[in-house]
């Protein structure tokens, strides 16, 4: 079947949608890109209809774009010929800079227009690095629940201290679940200094699913008034948009001298 492309149009409408702040207007351009029985393919999961393809472009405005960390555009390298078109998109920081993740689209459209099937291939490494960029922001912020939001319901979690813990840091205790992650993020604040977190200075390094974090902590103990400077390295797993491992390998005596007294 060939039927009359214009692909500059479709392309700016396609990745308008997952930019659009408004969920009203970006409800509306779902039912516009999309037919009724459309469905977009990823890696891991297939959205099929208007209800689960708003649904998911929705999570992924909430997660990149509505921080005002990230913004989606297009890369101008499409292919189209009958039904069928091509393209890359990707997505930056909204500051400007290199993308930090990018998806190949090919999409089949029906007689009238809208997308049938859309499958986006996604490299591994693009989506780690994504999360983990926008990990480390929220880390920085230090608000728990936002946090959270980027781990999976259930979390291999791994901190390096002794398995019975040290009294002067209660907050370390095995964790596994997402609610346990915001617990963990709230104790920390509540531990330390409010306005003085240093966070990270990381470099990254990613493999696939894995990522690792290298750098250090920087925060002021409330209870002691003690700066401290602790070494860190940070173990993490990705899939499908969400940290599933989280284990943290970091200068543990620093912490405790600081809490110490």
């Amino acid at each position: 079947m060939t039927i009359a492309i214009d692909t500059g149009t479709l392309i700016s409408r396609y990745v308008a949608v997952w930019n659009e702040p408004d969920p009203a207007a970006r409800r509306q351009a779902v039912t516009e890109l999309w037919a009724e029985d459309g469905v977009e393919y990823t890696e891991t999961a297939e959205h099929r209809g208007h209800a689960a393809l708003h649904a998911r472009i929705t999570g992924a405005h909430h997660q990149f774009v509505a921080t005002g960390a990230f913004v989606f555009v297009a890369a101008d390298d499409v292919v189209a010929h009958h039904d069928a078109v091509t393209f890359t998109t990707l997505m930056v920081p909204a500051v400007g800079g290199v993308p930090v993740w990018s998806g190949t689209i090919f999409v089949v459209l029906g007689p009238d227009g809208r997308i049938r099937h859309d499958y986006q291939f996604t490299g591994a490494e693009a989506g780690t690095r994504a999360v983990v960029t926008e990990f480390l922001g929220r880390l920085a912020e230090g608000d728990p629940a936002r946090i959270a939001a980027l781990f999976a319901d259930a979390v291999d979690w791994q901190l390096d201290w002794p398995a019975a813990g040290h009294p002067a840091v209660p907050w370390i205790r095995p964790r596994s679940t997402r609610a346990d992650v915001a617990d963990h993020f709230r104790a920390l604040n509540d531990f330390h200094v409010p306005g003085e977190r240093g966070g990270m200075t990381p470099r990254v390094l990613v493999d696939g699913r894995d990522a690792v974090v290298l750098g250090d902590i920087r925060q002021t103990v409330q209870a002691t008034g003690r700066p401290y400077t602790a070494r860190c390295a940070l173990h993490l797993t990705v899939d499908d948009g969400v940290i599933t491992r989280y284990h943290v390998y970091e200068d543990s005596l620093a912490v405790a001298q600081a809490f110490a007294g």
